[in-house]
C-alpha cells in the first residue's frame, strides 16, 4: 500500500468504481443474455427454414444456381451431412446452451449446432430434407455480436473518466493537507509560515483556521520568551558590570581576584548564550553569504587568541543566509570542541551532494550514539564524559536551532581514530 493519503484514497475509490462497473457489466450480461439468445436462435431458424424451403421448391436445374446465389449474396452454403463429419460443438456457455435449446425447439430435437466442420470454421446447423441430413453453413457473425466489444470500449472510456475525476477530487482534498504539512515543517525549522487559506470543505476550513491560530500563538509565545530573556539578561548584566568593576578596584589576594573575575566572565558568557538562544535571526535579513569566508575569518580570530586550530577550507558557493547566526554556529562548534576536544581541533568547509557543509572535528572522548539527539536539546550536558567544565548547555541547542531555521541539518558523529565530528549541512537551491 502507498503511504500517502492521496494515493490510498484514490486506490480505494478506484477499487469501488471498478467493482461497480464490473457488477453493472455482469448485470447487463445476465439480463440481456436470454433475449439475445432468443433473437439469435430465431434468426438462425429463419435462415435454415428459408434455405430448406427454397431447395425443396426449386427445380432440379435451378438448385445449383440457387446455392451459388445464396453463397455469394448471403454467405450461406449447403453441404450434405456425412457420418464421418468431424464437428466442433460450441463452447459450453449459458448463451450457446440457450441458442441450441431454442433451435431444437424450432427445427426439431435432432438439430445439431457446431462452430467448425472438418476444419472449416463457421456457424453450422443441421437440417433434414426427405430424410436426408444437410448442413447449413453461415458466417459466425450471425451468432457472435460485435457490438458487445464496442460496448466494452465505451465502458472502458467511462471507467477512465471516472478514475480521472476521482483523482482530481482526491487531489483537491489532499492539496490543503499538503499545504498544512509544509507549514508544519516550516514551524519545525523555527520559521513562521504564511497563514493557510481558510477555504474548501468545513472540516478543512476548520483545520486551517485552528492551525493559523496555533501558528500565531506559537509566534507570540516565542516573541514573549525572547523579550523576557532579553530583559532578564539585561538586568543581570548591570550588577555583573558593577561586580567586575568592584573586583578590579578592590585590594586583596590577586589569585582570588582572578578567580572572581573568571566567574563573572562565565556568568556573562552564559547570559550571552541565553540571548543567542532567544534571538536567532541576528536582527538582519538573509543575504548572499560565503560560508568558507566566514569560517576563514573565525579561524583567524581563534589563531590570534592562541588556539591551535587546523583548517581545511574548500570554496563554497554563496547562499542566502543570515551572516551573524552562521558565524555564531561556527563559533559555538569551535568553543565546544576546544572546551571538550583535547586541543586538537580541525575546521573544514566544502560542498558535496547534500549541500554546503561546515565540519568541526576534535579528538575528545566523543558522544555516545544514544545521547546525540538529547544533547541538541536546551540545558542538557553529558556530565559523564565532559564534567568539570562550566556551561549552560545551550551551545549545541543554539546551533541546531539556527541550522533548522536555515533549512539545514546538524549531525554529530564519531571521528575516525577517535573524537567527534560536528557537521552542519546547508541546502543549495536548485
Amino acid at each position: 500500500m502507498p503511504r500517502s493519503l492521496l494515493w490510498r484514497t484514490f486506490l480505494l475509490i478506484a477499487a469501488l468504481i471498478v467493482a461497480s462497473v464490473a457488477a453493472w457489466f455482469q448485470i447487463f450480461r445476465v439480463s440481456e443474455r436470454e433475449p439475445r439468445a432468443a433473437q439469435t436462435a430465431q434468426t438462425i431458424a429463419s435462415v435454415v427454414n428459408l434455405t430448406r424451403a427454397a431447395l425443396v421448391n426449386a427445380s432440379a436445374e435451378n438448385r445449383r444456381e440457387l446455392l451459388a446465389e445464396l453463397s455469394d449474396l448471403e454467405g450461406i452454403r449447403v453441404y450434405p451431412a456425412e457420418a464421418e463429419d468431424r464437428v466442433v460443438p460450441p463452447p459450453d456457455r449459458p448463451f450457446f446452451r440457450l441458442v441450441e435449446e431454442r433451435l431444437r425447439r424450432e427445427l426439431g430435437p435432432g438439430t445439431r449446432l457446431a462452430i467448425e466442420r472438418d476444419g472449416v470454421p463457421g456457424l453450422w446447423v443441421s437440417f433434414a430434407i426427405a430424410g436426408d441430413q444437410y448442413w447449413v453453413a453461415m458466417p459466425r457473425e450471425r451468432l457472435e455480436r460485435r457490438e458487445a466489444l464496442q460496448w466494452l470500449w465505451w465502458a472502458g472510456a467511462a471507467l477512465a473518466l471516472a478514475l480521472a475525476g476521482a483523482y482530481l477530487i482526491v487531489a483537491h482534498v489532499g492539496r490543503p493537507l499538503r499545504s498544512l504539512a509544509d507549514a508544519a515543517r516550516e514551524i519545525g525549522r523555527g520559521r513562521r509560515p504564511a497563514p493557510l487559506a481558510e477555504s474548501g470543505p468545513d472540516e478543512v476550513r476548520a483545520l486551517a483556521r485552528a492551525f493559523n491560530h496555533m501558528s500565531s500563538d506559537l509566534a507570540r509565545l516565542d516573541e514573549d520568551r525572547a523579550l523576557i530573556l532579553a530583559g532578564i539578561s539585561h538586568d543581570l548584566r548591570t550588577p555583573l558590570a558593577r561586580l567586575r568593576l568592584g573586583v578590579e578596584m578592590s585590594g586583596g589576594d590577586a589569585q582570588l581576584k582572578a578567580g572572581m573575575a573568571a566567574d563573572i566572565e562565565d556568568m556573562d558568557r552564559i547570559i550571552g548564550q541565553f540571548l543567542d538562544f532567544a534571538r536567532l535571526d541576528g536582527g538582519e535579513p538573509p543575504q548572499p553569504v560565503d560560508v568558507a569566508a566566514i569560517a576563514a575569518e573565525v579561524a583567524r580570530h581563534y589563531r590570534e587568541t592562541g588556539h591551535g586550530l587546523e583548517s581545511e577550507l574548500a570554496p563554497t558557493p554563496p547562499l542566502a543566509l543570515r551572516p551573524v547566526p552562521i558565524r555564531r554556529v561556527i563559533t559555538n562548534l569551535l568553543d565546544n570542541a576546544f572546551r571538550y576536544g583535547g586541543g586538537a581541533v580541525t575546521l573544514a568547509t566544502g560542498r558535496d551532494a547534500s549541500g554546503v557543509f561546515v565540519a568541526v572535528m576534535d579528538r575528545g572522548p566523543g558522544i555516545p550514539q544514544a545521547e546525540i539527539e538529547r544533547l541538541k536539546q536546551p540545558f542538557t550536558r553529558l556530565e559523564s564524559a565532559r564534567s568539570g567544565v562550566a556551561g549552560s548547555g545551550l551551545g549545541l541547542a543554539i546551533v541546531d536551532r539556527i541550522v533548522r531555521a536555515h533549512g539545514g541539518r546538524f549531525d554529530l558523529g564519531p571521528r575516525a581514530g577517535g573524537g567527534l565530528v560536528a557537521r552542519v549541512t546547508l541546502p543549495v537551491p536548485g
